[in-house]
């Protein structure tokens, strides 16, 4: 459980590292099951946007009862799981992520969600770990994006320069298991991996139920920023009731 200075702190800036680590038999289950899918799908090896459309055994780690619990601390009991996706990075060239905020690509509508962040790996400078811009999320607002399809990169929408100072971000050092929080607002990125030890990273999207997982506005989003398209992806309720009583738990494996 985060204790009331981690929550404090989840709020004040954004994101918070709790004082906790999956099990090493968890984290080495899960880079098996990543390598599994990349044998089948090496088109991921940098990233895979949708694990669960692969493996829905990556469903495990999400209903880890200690994340959850981490996770209805800081946006209340009525939880749904829209997304699970793969950084890999791997070695010697592993893709930068470009600086953004990750409501930009969302379609859920009022803006809310925790992400989870996994390190398999140790993430270091080198390696191209997070780098997060403490208390960037808390305007509640999107700011200006443009596109940048350059093949480099693990994602598509980039924050204009005008939209923030680099010398204000944080590195966010972990060692394999441990997690990090952090705010649909929250402005971060991260390297490209010039190391020769890879980056693997897992994350997990839980929104409120108070917010809807809008399809309209995932195809809206797909032509618009030509990105992944994400109305058909299948949301889970993990915890309490849809309060909106608006999303759709279709499996569309």
């Amino acid at each position: 459980m985060l204790n009331q200075e981690q929550i404090a702190r989840y709020h004040e800036d954004g994101y918070v590292t709790p004082d906790f680590t999956l099990p090493e038999d968890m984290v080495e289950d899960i880079k098996q099951a990543h390598a599994r899918l990349l044998k089948k799908h090496p088109e991921f090896e940098n990233y895979c946007p949708n694990i669960l459309k692969f493996d829905t055994g990556f469903l495990g780690v999400a209903r880890h009862p200690d994340i959850l619990d981490m996770v209805e601390q800081v946006i209340g009991p009525d939880i749904a799981l829209w997304n699970s996706s793969f950084f890999a990075k791997p070695a010697n060239g592993g893709h930068a992520t470009p600086w953004h905020q990750d409501g930009e690509y969302w379609p859920v509508r009022p803006l809310a969600t925790c992400t989870v962040w996994i390190a398999l790996d140790e993430t270091t400078t080198e390696n191209g770990c997070l780098r997060m811009i403490r208390g960037s999320h808390k305007s509640r607002r999107l700011r200006k994006h443009h596109t940048n399809d350059a093949e480099n990169l693990t994602l598509n929408q980039e924050l204009d320069p005008a939209e923030y100072d680099e010398a204000d971000a944080v590195d966010l050092l972990l060692k394999p298991g441990q997690i990090s929080l952090h705010d649909v607002y929250l402005l971060h990125g991260s390297e490209a991996n010039h190391s020769s030890q890879s980056r693997r990273g897992m994350t997990l999207r839980y929104m409120p139920t108070t917010s809807v997982f809008d399809r309209q506005v995932a195809k809206d989003l797909h032509k618009k920023l030509k990105i992944m398209d994400h109305s058909e992806r299948t949301v889970f309720l993990m915890r309490g009731r849809d309060v909106s009583g608006q999303n759709d738990f279709t499996v569309r494996l």
